[in-house]
């Protein structure tokens, strides 16, 4: 976090130098203003830059054994820009390691990542039962299967396949 407000003051440095470098290439007809107004736009443009690399940033932090299932883009009011261009705020990743298979039952570890001001990382266990696509988490104390969680996930769900359907599983 103190590295994001170090890398935002040097691109506000780096942004002022060139509004004050236009501004005297220009003979000083450009305002004095120019110089702080870069300064704001070049540490809005690290901002969003930071944002919308998050995503591709964690998954490239994944172990192979790691694989994206789901993933989920949003907009927020005070950040305009999503609602032309969505960004990414969380996603799903099944460990492959973990997966293992009991007949036509699968145990496997999921986690989810969230961008808030801190990384949010959730790890949960999970059993599913491949025939009739019931997805139940398991409790992390005793690793007993919470009961009032279930779900039954959709046909063309990509955590299904992935953990039932695909070779080696």
């Amino acid at each position: 976090m103190i590295w994001h407000l170090v890398a935002a003051v040097f691109a506000a440095l780096a942004a002022a130098g060139i509004g004050l470098l236009l501004r005297k290439l220009s003979g000083n007809r450009l305002p004095k203003w120019i110089v702080p107004v870069m300064a704001g736009l070049g540490m809005l443009a690290y901002q969003i830059h930071v944002e919308y690399s998050w995503f591709d940033h964690k998954k490239a932090q994944l172990p192979a054994s790691a694989e994206v299932i789901d993933s989920a883009a949003g907009t927020e009011i005070w950040r305009p820009w999503t609602f032309v261009f969505p960004m990414t705020t969380r996603f799903s990743v099944l460990d492959r390691e973990s997966l293992s298979r009991s007949g036509d039952v699968a145990e496997f570890m999921l986690y989810h990542f969230e961008r808030r001001h801190t990384d949010l990382v959730i790890p949960q266990g999970y059993l599913l039962n491949c025939d009739n696509r019931e997805l139940v988490p398991l409790f992390k104390a005793n690793q007993r299967p919470d009961r009032e969680g279930l779900r039954t996930l959709r046909r063309d769900s990509t955590l299904l396949e992935r953990a039932c359907t695909e070779p080696g599983a």
